[in-house]
């Protein structure tokens, strides 16, 4: 047993640290807007087939809604796919590229999640299984995607849901009100656009990772934001890694990869529990 461990920490090192880089089977254009093509970028698991109806994520990136990559979030593409999802990752507009406001990052995050239901046929997904998750600004995306009822894109077919099943939220900036982050980019409109003051019943069941000293969300926001989540009896599982700043879960970033392990394990547990994995985490806990 001892020597699988290390096996499986040596195996997920060696994709962490270049050895294997986590690439895409393919990447599909889901919307165009302000001039640009928005792809996601898809990891299919071994053999899959369209036929099939698989659990599926789509995780958006970080990066203050101003830049970034939808490569923030290929290792754990990778690994969920290797699980037996479809597993994820799209790009939206930002500031630096497209000269555009957290608002439009809500719009095109909702745009996504409908467009894997629209097409959840040619994908091999089952509609009523699609997870939103994301980091930090792109955890703001995710989580308004689950809890915002406005915000929807011009032209859609709004019968076609864009709220996720179930969220996946990695130190998420999901506070904009006067005391949260992001709050003079939205300033007047923070109301719309604030997932923590949009929560109401059928929330979609919640894992938020944060670390104890994270410079731009507080631990008390997580926990109130895991009360008000429980006062519409929706689920909220909350994991606090001490000691640990912003950012502290991205593949290769931390000082000891152990963080990128120990929330991919809880992720995996937490996906389970909802009956969208079978078995156990073929990550190491840490």
């Amino acid at each position: 047993m001892k020597n699988c461990k290390i096996l499986l920490i040596l195996l997920f090192a060696a994709k962490l640290f270049g050895a294997t880089k986590p690439e895409p089977t393919r990447a599909e254009v889901y919307k165009t807007a302000s001039g640009s093509e928005l792809k996601i970028f898809i990891f299919e698991p071994d053999g899959h087939k369209a036929s099939e109806k698989r659990p599926a994520v789509v995780f958006f990136f970080g990066g203050g809604w101003n830049g970034g990559t939808p490569s923030q979030f290929y290792a754990h593409c990778e690994y969920l796919a290797s699980r037996g999802m479809v597993a994820m990752t799209a790009d939206y507009r930002v500031k630096s590229r497209q000269k555009t406001s957290p608002f439009e990052c809500v719009k095109d995050g909702k745009s996504a999640i409908r467009w894997v239901r629209k097409n959840a046929g040619e994908l091999g997904v089952d509609p009523n299984k699609v997870a939103g998750g994301g980091g930090s600004a792109g955890g703001h995306v995710a989580a308004a995607t689950g809890n915002l009822t406005g915000l929807e894109e011009e032209g859609e077919n709004l019968k076609i849901s864009s709220k996720p099943d179930a969220l996946l939220l990695f130190n998420p900036v999901y506070d904009n009100g006067p005391e949260g982050y992001g709050h003079s980019r939205v300033v007047e409109k923070w109301k719309e656009i604030s997932p923590m003051h949009n929560i109401s019943k059928g929330a979609p069941p919640t894992i938020v990772f944060l670390g104890s000293k994270d410079n731009l969300i507080p631990v008390s926001t997580a926990e109130k934001y895991k009360s008000l989540m429980k006062a519409v009896g929706a689920r909220c599982d909350n994991h606090i890694y001490e000691g640990q700043g912003h950012g502290f879960f991205n593949s290769g970033r931390s000082k000891s990869p152990n963080y990128y392990y120990k929330t991919v394990h809880a992720m995996d547990k937490f996906l389970a529990s909802l009956g969208w994995l079978k078995g156990e985490p073929t990550i190491p806990a840490e």
